[in-house]
């Protein structure tokens, strides 16, 4: 039995490619359209939405690739260690795992509550205002950062924890990064662009432990069944993914964030003023 029919996969998978690099919350939107369509969330439904991540990360290695292959060749001053050396040559990656390392260890963690928050559309409205109202000041809060700042293995710790944040559904892994570079002296750009290349480390991660979880539950005849739905999503995700990154880098480079604060705010908004209301729409 198919879990998605064909119009739902492209549904979903458009959500995933527009929202996973806007800070407006790609799961939020997810599990809102999930429910819109009145997709049932099975364990195959839960699965595609990590998983289809895979073809979104796809999208930034693609237009990032000479900036995202590349080697440290800037020589070091004085006598440095072999292992020093080393850790120079690969910076860029370096910089990423450090900055990986705070998701990896609270996600594995915490992953058995985030599934349970996964299935809140309340949790996801909730957080869509108040990242709405705090996005609306972010660009007063950090309006002298520059750009160019070099990034230390601190700042970049710094910045995976601010993306444990995003693990509360609605909060947006985005947004999270985004705001923690920032934080760390980055200007608007710059932010975005490292927000792009942490989600490389982190949604790859995340793919692998949902596939391997499903594996041993015995899940692998779901994921075999479903393989055209999971190649069609990726797809269309990397697709769409590709112009909404340099949709965003344009704007927010321009205007900054506030138009995305107000987006949330209302979409979190009406949510909570349909349940509030009496209309169900939690997901199953």
């Amino acid at each position: 039995m198919q879990d998605l029919t064909f119009f739902e996969t492209i549904i979903i998978a458009i959500v995933e490619g527009l929202t996973e690099f806007l800070p407006v919350s790609s799961t939020g939107h997810m599990i809102i359209t999930q429910e819109l369509l009145g997709v049932e969330s099975t364990e195959f439904v839960k699965a595609f939405t990590v998983i289809i991540q895979f073809g979104a990360i796809l999208s930034v290695v693609c237009l990032y690739w000479k900036r995202f292959f590349r080697l440290n060749h800037e020589p070091l001053e004085g006598n440095p260690s072999a292992i020093k050396k080393l850790l120079h040559r690969f910076d860029f990656y370096w910089k990423l795992i450090v900055a990986f390392i705070p998701a990896a260890f609270f996600g594995l963690l915490f992953s058995d509550k985030i599934d349970e928050l996964l299935e809140s559309v309340n949790v996801v409205a909730a957080m869509l205002v108040l990242g709405g109202i705090f996005m609306l000041f972010t660009d007063k809060i950090f309006k002298h950062n520059e750009t160019g700042v070099q990034i230390t293995d601190k700042e970049a710790f710094n910045i995976g924890l601010f993306q444990c944040i995003a693990m509360i559904p609605g909060v947006s892994r985005s947004m999270a990064t985004i705001v923690g570079g920032m934080a760390q002296k980055l200007s608007r750009k710059d932010a975005a662009e490292f927000s792009f290349f942490l989600a490389v480390p982190t949604m790859f991660a995340a793919t692998c432990y949902k596939v391997l979880k499903l594996f041993l539950s015995e899940g692998q005849d779901l994921l075999m069944a479903n393989l055209p739905t999971l190649l069609l999503g990726n797809v269309v995700a990397f697709i769409v993914a590709l112009l909404a990154i340099k949709f965003f880098i344009s704007f927010v480079t321009k205007y900054g964030f506030t138009a995305f604060g107000w987006y949330r705010i209302v979409v979190g908004g009406i949510i909570l003023l349909m349940t509030f209301l009496g209309y169900n729409i939690e997901i199953a």
